[in-house]
Order: C-alpha cells, then structure tokens, then sequence
C-alpha cells in the first residue's frame, strides 16, 4: 500500500470526524443558549478554546457573540479548523484517492461539500434554522461513515481509515471534557447547582453520551461523566475505547504478536493503553482531572506524529 493512499485515507476520516465533533458542540450549545440566560464570553468562548483556535478567533473578532464564534467554527474560510475547511480538505483527499474507495464514498462527501459551500455567513436571521443545519451535517457524516463500512474492503485502507477517525475522536473528548471541568469550573457556590447539572448534561450531549451513560449510571456527578468518557470500554466516544480499537487495528497493520510490538507508534499505544487499563477515576481526581487531560492530549499528539513518521513519510 501507498504511504501517499495511508495518509490521505487517514485525514479524510480526521477531517470528517472533526466536522461531526464540531458540528455537535455547537449544536448542543446553541441549545443550552436558549435555555439560559449567559453571559456571551462564558457561553460561546470556550468553545473557541476547546479547539485550540483562540488567538485567531481574537484576532478576527471583537467579540465573542453568538454568531461570530457560530460563524468562525462553521463556515470562515480563514479558520483552518472550520467545518467548511475540514470538508474542504476531507473532499481533496478522497479526490485524490478516488480508485481505492468506492462510488457512494466520494457521492456523500462530494454532496456534503457542495451544500455546505453553499452558505455564507451566518446572521441572526439564520439562528432559527440553524439546528437543522447542524443536524444535517452529523447525518451526513453517519452516511460517510456507514458508507465506508458497508461499500470497501476491510484492509489496510479500512485500518487507516479507523486510525484517523479514532485519533480525532479521542482528541476531541478530552478536549470537551477540559472545557466543562477547567474552562467552565463554576465557583464554590455553583457546584451542584441547576447551572452545574445543565452543564454536564450538556457535556454529555456533545459526546453523544446522554443516552448510554443513563444506562450505567444514576446520578449525574462529574467523577461518573469523567470515568464514562475516560476509561470506559464500550463506549466508542470513550478515550480507553478509542484507544482499545486505535491498538487493534496497528496490530493488524504491522502483522506483530499480542506481546509484541512492531514499531515506535505501537508502543506509544499499547503503553497508553496499559496505563488506563488500570487506572481509576478516584487516582485522576486526587492526581488533577486537567493536568491528566493535559497530558493525554500531549501523548496523543505524540501518538499522531509517530505515526506520520512511522508510516507516512517512508
């Protein structure tokens, strides 16, 4: 296999998978704006820092309202991160790949791309519409994915393909979860508060968790959420998920025994995670829930890196 065919199948499914994260937060936070009555900065800024995109976004705009951070994550061209620029780059890379996946593949990205280029910017007339819009995008994304399951072999294509989605997943659920536990940490007053409780529930709306955590757990806390999204096995948003699967499919790829590992990439992984394996929810707590956050965004980076080093730029 290809390493250019590895690397474009690999941010196609990054860039798809960014979209779907982006596309929920938002949309679970325009929600909960309806609901309350917050303060802009408080409500829509944390967004912008769960992305990493805060000092272009201040750079960009006076203020963080509503429709600017709105606009800034979806549709501004100048944002590398933007929805409208992970479709871009998602549709480029399919392009340039079009003989090793299939028909319906490249039809679903290619219609995704061109609704979305339709719009603009939007105004404070669009707010209304725009859950809709955000419910389109995750559905097309749902068709990507289960288009890419049902329609193309399950090789080194397919591996590659659950490397970039699974990585960017991960990456995104410590992202949301440092929000709500450091960004929005309320005061001493709040916690435990009706503001709290709607704020982790929201959280668990933008990992599309609500539902299957109800399943498990009784009581909304922050130390269940965070054991849920954290170290939960199967769950596919969980991070210890995420890397269980991640570590399955470099097996695959590099062809080594159970014990073993093959490469540099592989062993970031495998030690990852081990350590989750047998690490406890009360152990992070009492260690720093963002400091632990800290460092597993770090290490997934890092995981990242190798693997464009290990099978990209051969």
């Amino acid at each position: 296999m290809l390493s250019r065919v590895a690397e474009s199948v690999y941010w196609m499914n990054r860039y798809m998978e960014r979209a779907e994260n982006y596309s929920r937060f938002l949309d679970v936070n325009f929600q909960l704006s309806l609901d309350l009555n917050e303060d802009s900065n408080r409500q829509w800024m944390p967004l912008v820092y769960t992305t990493g995109d805060n000092e272009l976004f201040s750079r960009k705009y006076n203020t963080p309202s509503k429709e600017n951070v709105i606009h800034f994550m979806s549709l501004d061209i100048e944002n590398p991160n933007s929805i409208m620029n992970c479709l871009i780059r998602a549709r480029e890379n399919a392009r340039t790949i079009r003989e090793n996946i299939s028909t319906p593949m490249w039809e679903v990205i290619n219609e995704f791309y061109l609704t979305i280029k339709s719009k603009r910017k939007f105004e404070e007339s669009d707010m209304p519409g725009i859950a809709e819009f955000f419910k389109a995008i995750r559905n097309q994304c749902l068709l990507f994915y289960g288009c890419q399951e049902a329609t193309i072999s399950h090789d080194e294509v397919w591996h590659f393909a659950l490397l970039g989605r699974l990585l960017e997943r991960a990456d995104k659920t410590t992202r949301i979860l440092d929000m709500k536990y450091f960004i929005l940490l309320p005061s001493r007053e709040e916690v435990g508060s009706t503001l709290d409780l709607i704020q982790w529930l929201s959280l668990l709306k933008s990992a599309s968790a609500h539902e299957m955590f109800n399943r498990f757990y009784t009581r909304i806390t922050p130390k269940n959420i965070a054991e849920f999204l954290i170290l939960d096995k199967i769950f596919p948003r969980a991070i210890r998920s995420c890397l269980s699967k991640t570590f399955d499919s470099l097996k695959i790829l590099s062809g080594t025994e159970k014990d073993s590992y093959g490469d540099e990439t592989e062993k970031r992984v495998g030690v990852l995670l081990s350590e989750m394996n047998y690490a406890s929810i009360d152990e992070i707590f009492s260690s720093g829930m963002h400091e632990y956050l800290d460092q597993l965004q770090v290490r997934l980076n890092g995981i990242a890196a190798q693997l464009d080093e290990t099978y990209f730029r051969n």
